[in-house]
């Protein structure tokens, strides 16, 4: 019955808003019923997605092709690509050494997490792309799982690595491709830019104070006193010898695509783009590590279709208007720009960012809907725009109140094995999201108006 009363609701709530075109209702009500069944239901989150996807083509929300082009995203085959990885990192066994190599170092299940955590963190810097950095580390969380085999430790590691991945974000400006699409919108539409520099010395202190925080939080909410204790004996990793052949290619193939995705400036290829050729390596007959059909097999292909489905829904949002009005009105509601107080000022961008994935579940669309607005009201404030975009920037790469909201977290739900439910993760975002507004407020207060982020 909730469901469906807060279906009716929400049916009745987009009718109401006179200045709300019609293809923009539509498309409201199509993200407003698939966010109700994703976090009222079980129902499978690709199921939901495609049905809403469905539901909004046939209202006239959202044209028939805009599906199409979703699955034909970059991020679909950069998905793919990285699946495989993965599978080849599990099958040659790269992947227990690389458990081995962060565990063996720690000596209880609470030093495994702090662990796992300062490994994350820097991880930034070397895969730009959350959902890449989640395919690597799933295969480390699956033989700490195994290893430890308790599921309330699995539940606890599968809400760590995502969490640590998303809010670690911001530490550098290639942490994610809408960090590239707010710094070019800043420069179309002021002028200038942030540089990578600059952006380090901004977010890496609030990265690791954030994933900190995040790692603190988890281990008391989810895991008790007895379980952060817990001994763990893991040697398999170093028992092993020598690296065999297909370890090595594996390896290699792994370092070649990191570093071309380091170095995506100079050559020229996407990082979806490298990562089927990774793929393709990795499958090579008489020189890959498995077959073809191996590879496919290791692709979660429920969270491929998801994946799809949720981009189109997003870009219906944003072509139909509707991701534009919800950002105006909340500005408008909030009167922030009628306020005089800086400390306001900033309590309202970081509750206005820090909530926008709830609306929006693309990184990317996020960027696109919500920087231009968020510099017109720099505009209007008079307030530094490098200065609004960083602040909202660190907001919006928070993403940890729906499973939908972040590909990261989709992986890890759908890691294979139990994990954590949508309302384990609504009780960490109750927490957590509060806890951002509190470092997002100290550390501008403390840190960033002294080193050149001033409002």
């Amino acid at each position: 019955m909730l469901p469906l009363a807060l279906t009716v609701v929400a049916g009745v709530a987009v009718l109401l808003p006179a200045t709300l075109p019609g293809e923009a209702r539509v498309a409201l009500f199509g993200f407003a019923l698939a966010t109700i069944l994703w976090s009222t239901t079980r129902l499978n989150a690709a199921y939901v997605a495609l049905g809403a996807v469905m539901l909004t083509i046939i209202g006239g929300g959202s044209p028939q092709e805009q599906l199409y082009d979703a699955l034909a995203s970059d991020v679909i085959w950069l998905m793919i690509g990285a699946f495989v990885l993965g599978g080849a990192m599990r099958r040659t066994g790269l992947a227990g050494r690389l458990t081995g190599l962060v565990v063996n170092r720690a000596r209880s299940v609470g030093g495994v997490f702090w662990l796992m955590t300062a490994v994350l963190v820097p991880l930034s810097f070397v895969i730009p792309s959350t959902s890449g950095r989640a395919a690597v580390m799933m295969p480390v969380f699956r033989g700490v799982s195994e290893a430890v085999e308790d599921r309330k430790v699995s539940r606890a590691l599968a809400l760590l690595i995502p969490t640590v991945i998303l809010v670690s974000t911001i530490t550098t400006l290639i942490g994610a491709g809408s960090h590239l699409i707010a710094n070019d919108l800043l420069a179309q539409i002021s002028d200038r830019r942030i540089s990578f520099a600059q952006w380090a010395l901004w977010g890496v202190p609030f990265g690791v104070a954030a994933s900190a925080a995040a790692c603190w939080v988890i281990t008391r909410m989810f895991l008790n006193k007895e379980r952060r204790k817990i001994r763990l004996d893991m040697r398999s990793g170093e028992d092993r010898g020598s690296f065999s052949k297909a370890e090595l290619r594996t390896m290699l193939v792994l370092v070649a695509m990191v570093a071309l995705w380091l170095t995506e400036g100079l050559h020229g290829f996407e990082i979806a783009i490298v990562t089927m050729i990774g793929a393709l390596v990795l499958t090579l007959p008489g020189i890959g590590v498995m077959k073809w059909k191996d590879g496919l097999g290791s692709v979660s292909w429920n969270l491929i279709i998801f994946v799809g489905a949720a981009l189109a829904l997003g870009r219906a949002l944003i072509d139909s208007g509707a991701a534009e009005w919800i950002i105006q009105n909340l500005f408008a509601a909030s009167g922030v720009r009628d306020a005089d107080s800086v400390l306001l000022i900033l309590l309202i961008i970081a509750f206005v960012s820090l909530t926008s994935h709830v609306y929006m579940t693309s990184h990317a669309a996020r960027a696109v809907a919500l920087v231009p607005p968020v510099l017109y009201l720099a505009n209007s404030l008079n307030l530094d725009p490098m200065a609004v975009l960083f602040i909202s920037t660190a907001g919006m790469d928070y993403c940890q109140t729906f499973p939908v909201s972040s590909k990261a977290l989709l992986m890890f739900q759908e890691g294979g094995t139990e994990t954590f439910e949508p309302a384990d993760l609504l009780r960490l975002s109750a927490v957590l999201l509060p806890v951002h507004v509190v470092l997002i407020v100290v550390f501008y207060f403390g840190y960033w108006q002294w080193v050149g982020l001033s409002l």
